[in-house]
């Protein structure tokens, strides 16, 4: 049996966006418990060049249901209103994708994967994709990127998660 896009993308950007959502509820108890300010972790950056954790955390929704909504349309420019600026904001971005992405309708990405779409930035780069091909082989290599980016700023300030607040609820029968 063939692999629709839909059970390619999908389930996975679900899976992970669940474990951001729990990653995020840590940095909040880790604050609570341990006296920091929420800005301590929602700005902390791995390096002065790199965007702070709630970037990374918005990024999720970027390169899932985002990704997916601007398929559709045929043109991706990058999101770049600054992120949420407190915990629960950033929790409302990841249920806002993962209830578009549960709302999906799975034939409609096997009707646009062959579509061209066009990555757009300014007017210096615009790049054209296939569908399929933008949302396997950017917008989801993207969306892995920051959802471990987010993962790394905590446990670069200390908080005790491992692989498994990363990986989340995990398909097991």
């Amino acid at each position: 049996m063939a692999l629709t896009l839909h059970e390619a993308l999908v389930p996975g950007w679900l899976q992970v966006l669940g474990s951001v959502g729990g990653l995020v509820g840590k940095a909040e108890a880790w604050c609570e418990e341990e006296g920091h300010s929420p800005s301590e972790l929602i700005g902390a950056r791995l390096s002065g060049s790199m965007l702070p954790f709630a970037y990374q955390v918005a990024s999720c929704w970027t390169h899932s249901a985002y990704a997916v909504q601007c398929a559709q349309e045929g043109e991706f420019t990058p999101y770049m209103d600054p992120p949420p600026e407190d915990f629960e904001g950033l929790r409302e971005k990841l249920d806002d994708a993962s209830r578009y992405l549960e709302e999906l309708d799975p034939d409609l990405l096997e009707s646009i994967a062959g579509n061209e779409m066009t990555f757009r930035i300014g007017e210096k780069i615009a790049w054209t994709f296939g569908v399929q091909d933008f949302l396997l082989r950017f917008s989801t290599p993207n969306f892995y990127f920051h959802a471990a980016t987010a993962y790394d700023v905590l446990r670069m300030k200390g908080l005790d998660i491992g692989k498994r607040d990363y990986l989340g609820a995990l398909p097991i029968r």
